[in-house]
């Protein structure tokens, strides 16, 4: 055999397996490593990129709240203070600083906003919530502080930034550092460790920290309500803006819809006027509270629409990726997954 029939005989083995690789990553239009454009037009591609780092999200829940305040006043009396055991005598003077709290339920909470994901490592948001409380006196050292009604509405807007603890890639992470002990040459261990990383891992935890401004909304005295006149509430929200720390647990079952769950606490700060308004008292408001979610991630990648096509998963039609399933399905989907 001659050397020229030797090359080519190289180059064919070679291009046959360039086609069988290629073939092996590119199943009915399927590819794993490439970044497929999701548009005709550059500009669309770019926009629809952009489009699934965004989630909408609504949840619902309730909470515990404590409100307490260190009353002290010249004037007790532009009040609703008084006595609630010793009945003998509702005049009093109080010479020191009265610790007065409370302890009620708010239910239900109710909150929808957006969310944008920066590289899985960092989430920003915002959105929209109201809230329906229940308010009990505060009382203490045998005294009780009578509010003007016994609920509260709140509407707030409000912006979060998440820190993603715990999620998929750094659980790989964490097998390759227990799996470090094993040499490469270990087929078992390495095949081991590769199926343990491929394996689908649909949680996430984000510690995330909320700040926003409230609005109090239906505040008025029950005294007044069949009276017309004008009435301006004593019990206000802060100007200062609220505080809050939360664990978000996220449990994805596809790509573009995930169910969620969110504690914590938050901080705020309310103002009730003297009868005269001519002082006011601070009042401090804590809020733990439970709330249970979904959030959708816009899809970039447009459903396939084609007749005849049955593909259910991501597949290329003309080198524009589409998707073959609902947003509520995993798109491409392994064995074991496709019931």
């Amino acid at each position: 055999m001659t050397i020229r029939k030797i090359f080519f005989l190289v180059i064919a083995v070679y291009l046959v397996h360039i086609h069988a690789f290629a073939q092996d990553e590119d199943i009915f239009g399927i590819s794993e490593k490439a970044k497929n454009p999701k548009s005709e037009s550059g500009v669309g591609n770019v926009f629809r990129n952009a489009l699934e780092m965004f989630a909408l999200e609504i949840s619902t829940g309730a909470a515990y709240h404590q409100i307490g305040t260190d009353f002290y006043s010249p004037n007790p009396s532009l009040y609703p203070i008084s006595q609630y055991q010793n009945f003998e005598s509702s005049e009093f003077t109080l010479q020191d600083t009265l610790s007065l709290s409370s302890n009620e339920w708010i239910f239900p909470l109710l909150n929808g906003g957006v969310r944008i994901n920066l590289f899985n490592l960092l989430t920003i948001g915002g959105g929209y919530g109201m809230e329906w409380g229940n308010l009990a006196p505060m009382r203490g050292s045998d005294h009780e502080f009578q509010f003007e009604g016994s609920t509260y509405q709140i509407s707030k807007y409000y912006g979060t930034v998440g820190l993603v603890l715990f999620d998929a890639k750094r659980r790989q992470s964490i097998l390759k550092w227990q799996y470090r002990k094993y040499s490469t040459n270990n087929l078992y261990m390495q095949s081991e460790l590769r199926q343990r990383a491929r394996a689908n891992y649909p949680w996430r935890f984000i510690l995330e920290g909320e700040f926003g401004k409230m609005n109090l909304k239906k505040a008025y005295d029950p005294a007044l309500s069949a009276s017309g006149a004008p009435y301006v509430p004593r019990l206000a929200v802060s100007e200062d803006p609220y505080v809050g720390v939360s664990l978000r647990m996220e449990y994805d079952f596809s790509e573009y819809a995930k169910l969620f769950l969110k504690g914590g606490a938050e901080f705020r700060k309310f103002t009730y006027a003297a009868s005269d308004y001519s002082e006011f008292q601070n009042i401090d408001q804590n809020v733990y509270g439970l709330q249970a979610g979904l959030a959708i991630k816009i899809p970039g990648t447009k459903r396939c629409k084609i007749q005849g096509c049955g593909v259910v998963m991501k597949h290329l039609h003309d080198g524009i990726e589409y998707r073959g399933s609902s947003i509520f399905n995993l798109q491409n989907r392994k064995i074991g997954q496709w019931y």
